[in-house]
């Protein structure tokens, strides 16, 4: 089938020389936690070729490590380990004959998990667990050699290439700086000699799988540090590692240490392709770019701009392992977006869980979330358009069962309706457009401005009714919450109650981060504006100091407002929040000037404002409106209705358990139920 018009730049194929990548999208490398298992390359095998089968060009895996000392954990050395590695090469090549599949080589050095790490030098990561044991020259020969022969295994392994990842803070990269890198010898000092590790091991990996074979090297295209390389360093680095026979270079940014946001939702989408495009211009070799490029227009943009000559989109691939093919045929409303929202994949990553996808739980999890055997099609009513009755309800249909589906608001989405209008949190909107399409498309019966109950639904004859229902918030028993001052968060994100320019935020859990954001929000989203969330981060596209941070304070437009957001356990409010994104939405907060208080027990609110003890002291916040933000509670009363009637029901989502706003495991119980039925 001929491509899609729309996407022409998208479906050129790429030629090699040597062999020839089928388009211009590829699935970009994502550690998931699969290599580490014991039954861990069946999975792998069956998950990289469901993403073959969805019509990438080529696949780059999880990070492997060539030794012991490059992670202490998966690892590729020996003939033995390469036979593994079989099972998913083949797998892919038998779904798909003419998608590459690549293995990624990480050496993490000084943020490996083991006390024998290494690094150019005796300098410890600030995220790191060790300090790393600085190489002497045998120990550098040792590294290099490893390098080599785990690309040599990975070709006896059946891959058609390796990406080798220079970036990040992993070793390579602290060859490349000097707050790393200390050496005096011929590995560190001048840039020339700082680059010479990685450039060699380019050499080595060339001369070890010959000619025609892939070698990827991942470049730091921008440190994200005060200290990082400059962009001269950076294309003097690109021309080098061409010389010494790369055949694409893939950018990446920043290092895990660095305080900027590159892959979180309040990033703009593509905003660092341009980074990409400059380097570009000086190499001879197809570049890759990569970073918050998760529908097929957003990388046809890229292509057409002259950005780049691959694109990578490695979670919108956990998302939606077709989305190739959907763009390929003109329906990418029907793609599952990746909103990175980093719950389900980089937040389990960094916690050592398995990884997988809030929109998608199949992710990662293929040979596992199956149906169990063919569905008997019944009359299945729906309670609740949040994500967990959407889920269901799509997920339901597709097996094959009548679905009904009712909501007593007037559009889909439940919560998802709340986040979409946080600034940074735009994508959400993706994930509503997505049921939203399924729902039309797969037949579903929608009907909004209903509230169902229990003598509707017995009357209607459905055969079960899967309550999604949702939650509640809970209101506090407190004197003066009926005060004017106390507004529900739900009124102060819908805009139904005005706010004063005084606000204290009772709660801070990610609802109240999200309200705080939203009242202290001025200006244009910086999710949807480069220039924004280059000054609100500090970020220098154009004239890329070091590490392309400005180094300045950041300039960030902000309400008229005097916010304090208060939790009643001790500590910094906000450790709750999202591993890889809370300090994002603190950090941002912070420069916004809301303050964050913890040990706080609350006594009332009147006319002066919210009277509380804050570490056992007598406290009056002083503030025009108090907004509540104090958790809520699972909604069951049609759940008991339909029990009392001898219906059978099912709970799901929040309406099951909402200690906390919990879209990734609604989600996941509701597919999983619906797998089931």
């Amino acid at each position: 089938m001929a491509p899609h018009p729309r996407y022409p730049r998208v479906f050129t194929p790429l030629d090699l020389g040597f062999t020839t990548l089928k388009n211009r999208i590829l699935m970009g490398s994502m550690h998931t936690g699969l290599e580490d298992l014991a039954d861990g390359f069946p999975r792998m095998a069956e998950y990289f070729a469901a993403r073959a089968r969805g019509g990438v060009g080529m696949i780059i895996t999880g990070g492997i490590a060539p030794n012991h000392e490059g992670g202490g954990g998966a690892k590729l050395s020996t003939p033995e380990e390469a036979a593994q590695h079989r099972i998913v090469t083949d797998a892919v090549h038998s779904a798909a004959p003419e998608v590459k599949i690549v293995l990624q080589i990480l050496h993490a050095g000084p943020l490996a998990g083991t006390p024998d790490c290494v690094a150019p030098s005796a300098v410890r990561s600030r995220i790191g667990r060790h300090t790393p044991n600085e190489l002497d020259a045998a120990g550098i020969e040792k590294q290099l050699a490893d390098f080599a022969n785990c690309a040599s295994q990975a070709k006896a392994a059946g891959y058609d290439g390796v990406e080798i990842i220079g970036s990040a803070g992993y070793l390579l990269s602290t060859f490349l700086v000097e707050k790393t890198n200390r050496r005096e010898d011929e590995w560190g000092g001048s840039f020339e000699n700082r680059m010479r590790f990685p450039v060699e091991v380019i050499r080595r990996t060339r001369a070890a799988v010959g000619d025609d074979f892939i070698l990827i090297f991942r470049i730091p295209a921008m440190d994200m540090l005060e200290d990082g390389m400059s962009g001269d360093e950076v294309i003097q680095l690109a021309q080098a590692v061409e010389a010494a026979g790369a055949t694409i270079i893939s950018t990446h940014f920043t290092w895990h240490e660095a305080q900027v946001p590159t892959i979180a939702t309040m990033v703009p989408r593509a905003a660092f392709a341009e980074v990409t495009g400059r380097i570009r211009k000086h190499v001879n070799v197809p570049m890759i770019t990569s970073n918050r490029i998760n529908m097929p227009d957003v990388a046809e943009q890229v292509l057409a701009a002259g950005h780049a000559d691959l694109v990578s989109m490695a979670r919108p691939m956990l998302a939606d392992a077709d989305l190739v093919n959907k763009a390929r045929d003109g329906r990418e409303d029907e793609i599952n977006t990746c909103i990175a929202c980093n719950q389900a994949c980089l937040d389990h990553t960094f916690t050592g869980r398995l990884t997988s996808c809030l929109v998608n739980p199949r992710a990662c999890h293929e040979t596992l979330l199956v149906a169990k055997g063919p569905a008997s099609p019944r009359n299945l009513a729906v309670v609740g358009a949040g994500p967990a009755g959407l889920a269901f309800a799509v997920e339901a249909a597709q097996r094959g069962h009548r679905v009904t589906l009712y909501d007593a608001a007037s559009e889909i989405g439940g919560q998802f309706n709340l986040a979409k209008r946080v600034p940074g949190k735009e994508e959400f909107s993706e994930t509503l457009r997505y049921f939203a399409r399924m729902i039309d498309k797969l037949g579903i019966t929608l009907k909004l401005n209903t509230r169902a109950d229990a003598d509707m639904l017995v009357a209607a004859g459905h055969d079960e009714v899967i309550v999604a229902t949702g939650i509640r918030p809970r209101v506090p028993d407190l004197p003066g919450i009926d005060h004017p001052k106390a507004v529900p968060y739900i009124d102060a994100i819908l805009g139904r109650r005005p706010i004063g320019r005084k606000v204290a935020i009772m709660g801070a859990g990610g609802i109240g981060f999200d309200v705080a954001t939203l009242i202290t929000h001025a200006g244009p989203s910086a999710a949807l504006d480069i220039p924004t969330f280059c000054r609100e981060w500090g970020v220098d596209f154009a004239a890329h100091p070091r590490g392309g941070v400005t180094g300045v304070e950041m300039h960030i437009e902000k309400a008229d407002r005097e916010v304090v957001i208060l939790q009643r356990r001790d500590g910094a409010p906000g450790k709750t929040l999202g591993r890889t994104t809370g300090w994002t939405h603190r950090l941002s907060l912070m420069r916004r000037g809301v303050k964050m208080l913890g040990g706080v027990t609350y006594l009332k609110i009147d006319d002066e404002g919210l009277h509380a003890l804050v570490n056992g002291e007598p406290t009056l916040f002083a503030v025009d409106t108090v907004i509540i933000c104090a958790g809520q509670e699972p909604e069951r009363s049609l759940y008991d209705a339909l029990a009392a009637k001898g219906m059978k029901a099912h709970l799901i989502g929040g309406a099951d358990e909402a200690a906390e706003l919990d879209a990734k495991r609604a989600i996941a119980q509701a597919t999983e139920l619906a797998l089931a039925s």
